[in-house]
């Protein structure tokens, strides 16, 4: 999943604990999810699921990389944090395009 900062960082506080690891790249953030796990949302404003529907790329920072701009780990990979649970990252990412763009904006109208 890929969101612009300002919307990611807002998700990435509503997670906590239970985000996974997430890669930041200039202004877009990165969340790995399973593979499917986002086929049946809603679309929401400025959110991007990679891979939908056709190849997707995106680069991968070193583990030691973990401050930016250029590519880094927003919150580092580890033995414990990898994947995000799909349906809390879309609560999540719901709340923060509605908190950044308006409540109306939120579930892709």
């Amino acid at each position: 999943m890929r969101a612009p900062v300002a919307i990611g960082e807002r998700a990435l506080e509503l997670l906590g604990g239970a985000t996974g690891a997430v890669i930041a790249d200039y202004a877009q953030m990165y969340w790995l999810i399973v593979a499917g796990g986002a086929q049946y949302w809603r679309r929401l404003p400025q959110v991007q699921t990679l891979g939908a529907v056709s190849t997707s790329y995106i680069g991968v920072p070193p583990i030691r990389h973990t401050a930016g701009p250029i590519l880094h780990w927003r919150v580092p990979l580890g033995p414990d944090r990898y994947l995000t649970d799909s349906p809390l990252l879309r609560g999540a990412l719901a709340q923060a395009v509605a908190a950044e763009l308006g409540p109306d904006r939120e579930v892709g109208r």
